[in-house]
């Protein structure tokens, strides 16, 4: 009697990947494989499935990290299914949570890659992928100018200079500017510590409007249509509009309101366990980014949309953060709404 085989064998890699190498495991569905290190070299895992695993169906996964999506992008090439997964996402057993070396965690992926228990992150495309870095290199921006700030006040406080109060504030006007090009700390080694601020001062700020500029024009430009129904929404502008369309990508594949804030991170956490009920606020797990930028658009869409005033005033006398957080959940859903729909925003008509 003749057997054949009527089922393709299946190959199942996990791989932990850094920067110097990439640690792999290979899994068939009749054994549990072996692992090894490598050159962290897309080509060179090609090589070597393609003479040990010929005719083997391919299936790999690895963790989103600092290495980018190059390598899922490779194996999709070579016709192989890959994942990149949430490294939170990766299930671990009560000893295996206190015990992390390359070599489990490149084992773990294949495990729970072979039971089928991984879901992969929804991978950008290439240009959104960059506009979305350079959205980031924005918030970066911001933060230095944040320093760069602090630096001058506290140099300005250590000497017991006191800032007029016209120019007290956030806004750093060019009359505050001029004052303090002008200010005389007695010694030129005092000076020259103000004047290198200032120009480091000066060089983020035009970066800083520089690349806001290029954001705003590239996203107009290449996502028009959803950015002009993001931008109907009071309390998104421009910045908020761009930072939705590259870290969200198409608002369009998420199934409803639940699955959006879970992923922004305004969805309530919950305990229960028999008659014992605790609400432990919003979810750890978020889009940090963009959950502040929906809280920061929220307090401007209270000012503008008599709807979500009134919903805001419904819950007056709580917790001021509380509610607040309550009105990003309804501006979130409305945003949900208005690119589902493809239909702009109009103040106090949408529910």
């Amino acid at each position: 009697m003749n057997t054949q085989i009527t089922a393709t064998p299946k190959l199942f890699i996990g791989i932990d990947i850094h920067k110097r190498s990439w640690k792999v495991h290979c899994a068939t569905d009749l054994s549990s494989g072996k692992t090894f290190s490598m050159l962290p070299d897309a080509e060179l895992l090609y090589e070597y499935v393609a003479k040990h695993y010929t005719g083997y169906e391919v299936s790999t996964a690895y963790e989103a990290g600092c290495c980018g999506y190059r390598a899922h992008r490779c194996f999709t090439g070579y016709g192989w299914r890959s994942l990149v997964v949430n490294p939170a996402d990766i299930f671990r057993r009560g000893k295996e949570r206190h015990t992390k070396t390359d070599r489990i965690d490149a084992q773990l992926i294949a495990r729970e890659l072979k039971d089928g228990r991984l879901s992969g992150i929804c991978v950008p495309d290439k240009c959104r992928e960059q506009l979305r870095s350079l959205f980031r290199r924005r918030n970066d921006l911001v933060k230095d100018m944040r320093q760069i700030k602090s630096y001058i006040k506290m140099q300005l406080l250590y000497y017991g200079i006191r800032i007029p109060q016209e120019f007290d504030n956030d806004h750093w006007s060019h009359k505050f500017r001029d004052w303090l090009d002008e200010l005389d700390f007695g010694y030129d080694t005092g000076n020259e510590v103000l004047r290198s601020r200032m120009r480091s001062f000066r060089f983020i700020d035009r970066e800083f409007r520089e690349v806001s500029t290029l954001l705003r024009r590239y996203t107009k430009k290449h996502f028009k249509k959803d950015y002009m129904l993001l931008r109907s929404i009071p309390g998104i502008g421009p910045i908020v509009a761009s930072g939705i369309l590259s870290e969200l990508g198409d608002l369009r594949r998420f199934g409803n309101i639940k699955h959006l804030a879970g992923y922004v991170g305004l969805a309530p956490g919950i305990y229960q366990s028999g008659d014992t009920i605790r609400h432990t606020g919003v979810s750890m797990r978020a889009h940090r980014l963009i959950r502040s930028y929906f809280i920061e658009a929220s307090w401007q869409a209270i000012r503008t949309d008599p709807v979500m005033q009134g919903y805001y005033r419904k819950h007056h006398g709580k917790n001021v953060k509380s509610v607040i957080v309550k009105v990003a959940r309804k501006l979130l859903s409305r945003t949900l709404a208005v690119i589902k729909t493809e239909t702009p925003y109009e103040i106090g008509v949408l529910e």
